[in-house]
């Protein structure tokens, strides 16, 4: 798959980052031809990948780092968020609506990240992190890079 363009983000693991990185990856988005209700889901999943990695993956540590990876084709993005914490003892269990390691939580994440998604893989080992890909086609092919908006 040939990638028309394709952005990196490291920072830190904490909350405030969130935003940080649903925004970016938002207006990264934003150069092919998605629609706002399409950018809306897509910084939810974005949203709830990266909350995933802090708070799961980190216990909230300040000090350690997220990754996100996202690239663009004609009519695709591509995102991949990955964090090296304590990694996903049972993925399948995981991916259940309503499963958290934390009884404060509702355990949604992964179903937002699937329902807004065209694609969804979790790849994770315990001790060695998360990596989740996630990918989402325009529908129309349209791209506006390098074109004045």
């Amino acid at each position: 798959m040939r990638f028309i363009n394709q952005m990196k983000l490291e920072f830190l693991s904490i909350p405030a980052n969130v935003a940080f990185a649903r925004v970016a990856v938002a207006a990264f988005a934003s150069q092919i031809d998605y629609t706002l209700p399409d950018l809306e889901e897509i910084k939810v999943a974005v949203s709830e990948a990266v909350g995933n990695s802090i708070i799961h993956g980190y216990g909230n540590a300040p000090d350690r780092v997220v990754k996100v990876h996202a690239a663009l084709t004609m009519d695709t993005l591509e995102i991949m968020v990955e964090d090296e914490g304590i990694g996903i003892e049972d993925i399948d269990k995981a991916l259940e609506p309503a499963f958290s390691t934390d009884d404060e939580r509702l355990g949604l994440g992964f179903m937002f990240m699937h329902s807004f998604m065209d694609s969804l893989q979790v790849d994770s080992a315990p001790g060695r992190g998360t990596v989740v890909k996630m990918s989402k086609r325009t529908g129309t092919g349209v791209t506006r890079i390098g074109t004045e908006q």
